[in-house]
């Protein structure tokens, strides 16, 4: 797939990033009715069709660390005409704390219980399991926010760390490297453990191409290994449960999923039986041909906006 050392540097282009997500077709939902791909310029022509919005964020709230122009004005005027309004996003990396932080100083105005993220889903997915050591992919400078009361140790290049995992949690890939994939695969090869997904994103739009995420990770360990990971958060129902417990009763027909991704948006939009709206000129498909895409995939969103 083009990778090279880092996963925090490796950047993938569009088109093998695609065919990644489409060789792992069978571990996704199936998702729903397929949508007539309405062309539409951006969130503002939705705005009298729709009640409730879910967002993702990376392509469209932002590109990496960079507000999309213009966007945070267009979601205070939703906010302002009444429009509810909630981020579904795989953002595991981050404790929540530090995401509301990022979220404010890019100019966004969200309450905090309207932030939705597979950190969260997996955090749910983890209180029936009782108490485990657990081995974690993830970026301990971060701190352990929101993961107070687990039993964790940060895996790096000690084996004997793998091995005394009960089980194992993927949930941010910014210093994870190959060697420490190795060793991943070579401890569930001795010994099949569990295997959580905090983060089933491929890739991730940045400034400077695609960043390799948990679930490129993860999809590789399923494949060399045989243990079947759990994923946490889109395109899986376990983030919408969350988003639709949050929002109460809610009309499905007038709720919209928005993203860049056909795979984890779209596609966890129809398994939540929302509308779907595909971001086509940022993110995932800026400068690619995202009909094609569609075509290729066979998953039609409702609704293609140039922009958010």
């Amino acid at each position: 797939m083009g990778l090279g050392e880092g996963a925090g540097r490796d950047h993938l282009k569009l088109e093998p990033a695609f065919a990644a997500y489409e060789g792992v077709r069978h571990r996704l939902p199936a998702g729903g009715r397929s949508g007539a791909c309405e062309a539409l310029p951006d969130l503002d022509a939705l705005a009298d069709r729709m009640d409730v919005f879910l967002l993702d964020a990376f392509g469209v709230l932002n590109i990496g660390e960079t507000a999309i122009p213009g966007v945070p004005e267009r979601i205070a005027g939703l906010q302002a005409a009444g429009k509810r309004v909630l981020v579904v996003s795989n953002a595991a990396g981050y404790p929540h704390a530090t995401l509301m932080e990022k979220y404010i100083r890019l100019g966004y105005d969200f309450a905090p219980e309207d932030v939705i993220t597979s950190r969260k889903a997996l955090l749910a997915g983890l209180r029936d399991r009782g108490a485990q050591r657990w081995g974690v992919m993830a970026t301990e400078s971060l701190g352990r926010g929101d993961l107070e009361g687990l039993d964790l140790t940060y895996l790096a290049e000690d084996r004997a760390a793998y091995d005394a995992a009960e089980g194992f949690l993927m949930i941010g890939a910014a210093v994870w490297t190959e060697a420490r994939q190795a060793l991943l695969v070579e401890t569930l090869k001795a010994n099949p453990r569990p295997v959580l997904v905090g983060n089933p994103d491929i890739v991730a739009p940045r400034e400077t191409g695609f960043s390799a995420e948990p679930g490129h990770f993860a999809h590789r360990l399923a494949d060399e290994t045989g243990v079947a990971p759990e994923f946490f958060g889109k395109p899986f129902g376990n983030i919408f449960d969350l988003a639709f417990a949050r929002l109460g009763e809610v009309d499905k027909d007038r709720t919209v999923m928005v993203g860049d991704s056909l795979h984890t948006d779209i596609l966890g939009g129809e398994t939540a039986g929302v509308r779907t709206a595909l971001i086509a000129g940022w993110g995932f498909f800026a400068g690619g041909d995202a009909g094609a895409a569609i075509r290729a995939a066979g998953i039609y969103p409702d609704y293609i906006l140039n922009r958010p």
